[in-house]
């Protein structure tokens, strides 16, 4: 018997126009971005109400198209495009039409307002059919690293800047006694001595500029600490007063003088050399807060500081706008003490009803017999007790323990999903203002996705 194949036509049309809902299953991502799309308002959107020039894509479309795009890891406004082409599920949802790169793009960089609404609506829509609680919940709060869209090389120290700067200016004073000698030796072709100065001195002109921000930089930065160190000063007097000697060397006032290794990067100027598992990286400090127990992010911010150290109480204000928390928990790196007193207790010092869980000690993998041995809660410490013990005390109960635990089983997954499943490493935007939008937009495609994958079924208009 003959072999049978099934027969591969490309040459015959189709006789009736297909639905493109028949070419994508019926439990596929993009039919819940639709039906999602169709809930949220979207009239925080600038859209040309005159009616006049070209037709203009509706907002709710721009908007999944770009949703679904970050929630499947094309993040490129011509990749975005390029698929409305050749991805059968983007055709569907754009209805087969094909928004072009630059309307993308424009759209992604100008709609930062109707992002954070968005947002906020896909947690109300997610509370709504009763996947999210919005009081008395458990947030876990953490940061990671998501490199700018600038290199590294691209930055000047303040030191080298300097140096630059004083080699610039004997360059071009050499240029100039060079312009004076008849018998000098020529430039190679194409090459003169007006345009090598006016070239110099556009270079120096940028150094100084550089300079400049710097500076302006080392001063805000020398401000803001000043508060912090007259608490440390108050503390060790009132040490002193108590007869008991203080701990740790006197501390140094802040200087307002720029270190030789501060730098500015002339591609993106807002980003920060920071530390990462690849070596210093050109960087934003990407915050997120995620509610336990949906795994849901409730709470976003960028910042711009190497470390968590200063970021509580903003990460608390974007977490807060969305639910309210109970009980937060962050890792050592976000600790201090101003911060999370300030958490817990009002201006008038009455508890505000937060708790905050830290771990102040890296615990070694793995645990010992004696830990697996039931055992009995440590008595708790006085009021009066050091910050630090108090702290410590909140881990090391039984119930302590068990809520701690919950914060690398949701925080660092959700990076983990953001970095390795969904590819999200790099902004494609450049600045604060724009990354933080970039980032809104990650976090909306990735509680869409969250939703979709816990089957929620969303509430209509």
């Amino acid at each position: 018997m003959a072999t049978r194949y099934v027969n591969i036509d490309r040459d015959t049309p189709l006789l009736l126009p297909p639905d493109l809902r028949d070419w994508v299953p019926a439990d596929h991502l993009v039919h819940f971005v639709i039906d999602a799309m169709a809930a949220i308002d979207v009239s925080a959107a600038p859209v040309n109400e005159r009616g006049t020039g070209s037709p203009q894509y509706p907002p709710s479309l721009l908007l999944g198209l770009l949703v679904y795009s970050y929630a499947t890891g094309v993040f490129s406004s011509r990749q975005i495009e390029r698929t409305t082409y050749e991805n059968v599920a983007v055709r569907l949802l754009c209805a087969d039409t094909h928004p072009d790169h630059d309307t993308l793009c424009t759209f992604r960089r100008t709609n930062g307002p109707l992002l954070q609404h968005a947002f906020a609506q896909i947690l109300e829509l997610a509370a709504r059919c009763g996947v999210l609680k919005v009081g008395g919940v458990t947030v876990a709060i953490d940061g990671t690293k998501v490199l700018a869209n600038a290199s590294k090389h691209a930055a000047v120290s303040y030191a080298h800047a300097e140096r630059a700067m004083q080699t610039l200016d004997q360059e071009i004073a050499t240029l100039l006694a060079k312009a004076e000698q008849a018998d000098a030796t020529p430039l190679q072709d194409g090459l003169t001595i007006p345009a090598e100065v006016q070239r110099r001195q556009q270079r120096k002109a940028q150094l100084a500029r550089a300079r400049a921000v710097m500076e302006a930089r080392a001063y805000a930065r020398c401000q803001a600490e000043q508060a912090d160190h007259a608490q440390r000063l108050a503390t060790r007097e009132s040490a002193r007063a108590a007869g008991r000697k203080p701990r740790g060397p006197e501390p140094k006032a802040p200087d307002s003088t720029p270190g030789d290794k501060d730098q500015v990067n002339f591609t993106d100027a807002e980003s920060r050399i920071m530390k990462t598992k690849d070596g210093f990286q050109q960087s934003y400090n990407a915050q997120a807060g995620v509610e336990t127990d949906s795994r849901l992010i409730v709470g976003t911010r960028v910042s711009q500081a190497p470390n968590d150290k200063q970021e509580l109480p903003a990460d608390l204000l974007a977490v807060q706008r969305h639910v309210a928390a109970a009980t937060v928990l962050i890792d050592s790196g976000f600790v201090s003490e101003a911060a999370i007193t300030a958490a817990e207790r009002d201006e008038r010092g009455r508890p505000t009803g937060l708790t905050v869980l830290a771990a102040l000690q890296r615990e070694p993998h793995g645990r010992t017999v004696a830990q697996l041995e039931k055992r009995a809660d440590p008595p708790a410490p006085g009021a009066h007790a050091p910050f630090a013990e108090r702290m410590r005390h909140r881990t090391t109960t039984a119930e302590g323990r068990a809520l701690y635990a919950l914060r690398q089983q949701t925080v660092e997954p959700v990076f983990g999903i953001i970095k390795e499943v969904l590819g999200f490493r790099r902004f494609s935007l450049r600045g604060l203002a724009k990354v933080t939008l970039e980032w809104d937009l990650i976090a909306f495609a990735y509680n869409l996705k969250r939703l979709h994958r816990l089957g929620a079924v969303l509430p209509t208009a």
